[in-house]
């Protein structure tokens, strides 16, 4: 078996490598195995996942390409988020034969490095779009005066250049350090530290990766989409503290807000919460029982899953609930019939006073 990798990889094999571990006897007589139903049920899982992501994202990327004109600082970063998103979800095929032939990559090296190195980038890539987005939308709102020249083209465009420069030399590792290794009858795709750390360093090196990315790509970022959010659900209480007929409206902006962090908190903590517990039992910060531990080998591919769907899920969260993104999508895909309803519907909530003022582009840009 593999250690655990420091990315999120769809194979549980790959997480955990125990063989190294029996040198301290730390997992010696722990039952690693996995439950036989995940050889079978993590290929489903990934399918979905990929035919919902390919279909969700390719809409939101031709529906940013082709609303060029009316094309929003927002909608930009959405394009972004999906095309990391779509990268990703194309190599689920792969993954999901990997897992039903029992962990043997049958694909070659360059296809082990490449998918693995995707895996990686949509991670960070991802969850630094969705940060940007959310100082967008905090700018938009909160300093909706003083903010032109922070989100105009050019700053929004070299954000772009630094996310994805970013994210390309963090998942590195995975490109330089991932291979296929033959083991037996399988050959695996694993993590290989071979050429840069002893094999009794090797968890400190694991550990180490595993830490950077657990802090740049998910405590980070949740932090600073929490607080951007908070930011931005004061001023809309603020704003309609007043104003009763606009309470609905209030509510589904204060859900929309509530409903981006908790998404993406939810699909992401349990996969870095049993990254974490394992290396630092591991490293020897906690003494966790064999018991749990063997648990943790058996969840964190379920734990892995969760996380994969938010590519799905980004889509949905990030683009429909826009009602202005929304009609686009329904326009530009020939849906005029649901265009004109959405229209009406949009009007016929729209009081006299939210249409003068800017709350109108508030409820558009959350």
């Amino acid at each position: 078996m593999g250690e655990m990798e420091y990315f999120p990889g769809p194979d549980p094999k790959d997480y955990y490598y125990l063989d190294g571990l029996n040198d301290t006897g730390l997992l010696e007589h722990c039952d690693d195995s996995d439950w036989p139903i995940s050889f079978s049920l993590l290929p489903i899982l990934y399918m979905m996942v990929f035919v919902l992501g390919l279909s969700g994202n390719g809409v939101v990327i031709f529906t940013v390409w082709r609303a060029k004109p009316r094309r929003r600082p927002a909608d930009t970063y959405i394009g972004n988020l999906a095309l990391a998103d779509l990268a990703f979800v194309v190599t689920l095929p792969l993954w999901a034969a990997y897992t039903a032939l029992r962990f043997h990559w049958p694909f070659g090296s360059a296809l082990c490095k490449l998918s693995s190195y995707l895996v990686l980038l949509n991670m960070f890539a991802s969850v630094f779009c969705l940060s940007c987005l959310s100082l967008d939308r905090y700018l938009a709102i909160v300093h909706s005066l003083s903010s032109s020249r922070l989100r105009s083209r050019a700053t929004m465009l070299a954000s772009l250049a630094i996310i994805w420069l970013l994210a390309g030399l963090l998942a590195l590792p995975a490109l330089l350090l991932r291979d296929t290794q033959d083991r037996g009858n399988l050959t695996v795709c694993d993590m290989d530290f071979s050429s840069i750390s002893s094999p009794q360093n090797e968890h400190f090196w694991m550990g180490g990766l595993s830490i950077l990315t657990t802090v740049l790509g998910f405590l980070l970022p949740l932090l600073l989409m929490t607080v951007f959010y908070c930011f931005i659900g004061c001023k809309v209480t603020v704003h309609f503290q007043n104003v009763k007929k606009e309470d609905q409206k209030k509510k589904r902006l204060l859900k929309i807000i509530v409903t981006l962090v908790v998404v993406f908190a939810v699909c992401w903590l349990p996969f870095h919460l049993l990254k974490t517990i394992y290396f630092l039992s591991e490293l020897e910060v906690v003494d966790i029982s064999c018991t749990f531990q063997s648990l943790i080998l058996r969840l964190h591919p379920y734990a892995t899953c969760l996380a994969y769907i938010n590519s799905c899920l980004n889509p949905f969260l990030y683009a429909f609930f826009d009602l202005r993104f929304r009609s686009q999508c329904f326009f530009l895909l020939g849906l005029k019939k649901v265009l004109h309803s959405q229209i009406s519907n949009i009007s016929s909530t729209m009081s006299v006073q939210t249409q003068k003022s800017e709350i109108p582009s508030v409820a558009t840009k959350v």
